[in-house]
């Protein structure tokens, strides 16, 4: 699957949680392992699912000293706790030519989601073989719909949500699981540990 429109001009960064203080500033996860640079930003564009982000001005951005994943916005626009509840819920985007250059090794959330899970075989398949076996071809698990960081109420290795077919399934980012992450074909290669599936689809 190619990347939309949307995804091609936009990098998620956070999502406002909730008021914090009471002068508009807002509580927001952060999708960044850059987000200290933040506050030399004058503008951020605020969205809700595929709806294009406006244009939000800035006035100050600190991370969260107690919980480094955390970050809290103040937006220009925003000066009382009424303000700051009505903007719990959206999402921060930047638009994609400010995006750092990651590692080798890290993604952008926004490059995870969308993209196609198959899950693999655990064995090697038998080079020898002369004909390919079905049974040992990578098999379609599902599309990533959002990614679950650690944080107040979650621990531990981050999770992609994934949609499908028998219903919400929750995965590992970690390497022992996902294999292969190819963001520019939108494929990652899974391998689920035995009763994995069957413990986090929904019945």
């Amino acid at each position: 699957m190619k990347p939309s429109t949307f995804e091609q001009n936009w990098v998620l960064v956070a999502r406002i949680l909730r008021p914090r203080g009471n002068k508009g500033e807002v509580l927001a996860e952060l999708f960044t392992d850059h987000a200290s640079r933040f506050s030399s930003f004058d503008t951020f564009y605020l969205g809700r699912g595929k709806q294009e982000p406006r244009a939000a001005r800035l006035r100050n951005f600190w991370v969260d000293r107690n919980h480094p994943e955390h970050g809290i916005f103040h937006f220009a626009d925003s000066v009382t706790i009424d303000d700051a509840e009505r903007l719990r819920g959206f999402e921060v985007f930047i638009p994609v030519a400010r995006r750092v250059e990651l590692s080798v090794g890290s993604y952008f959330v926004s490059d995870l989601i969308g993209c196609t899970v198959f899950a693999c075989p655990t064995a090697e398949a038998k080079l020898a073989s002369p004909a390919c076996d079905m049974a040992e071809a990578p098999s379609v698990l599902g599309t990533v719909a959002d990614v679950f960081f650690p944080g107040e109420s979650r621990e531990g290795t981050p999770l992609l949500k994934l949609d499908t077919v028998e219903g919400e399934l929750l995965i590992p980012l970690a390497l022992d699981i996902c294999r292969s992450i190819d963001v520019a074909a939108r494929r990652i290669d899974v391998t689920l540990p035995e009763g994995l599936a069957d413990l986090n689809t929904g019945s």
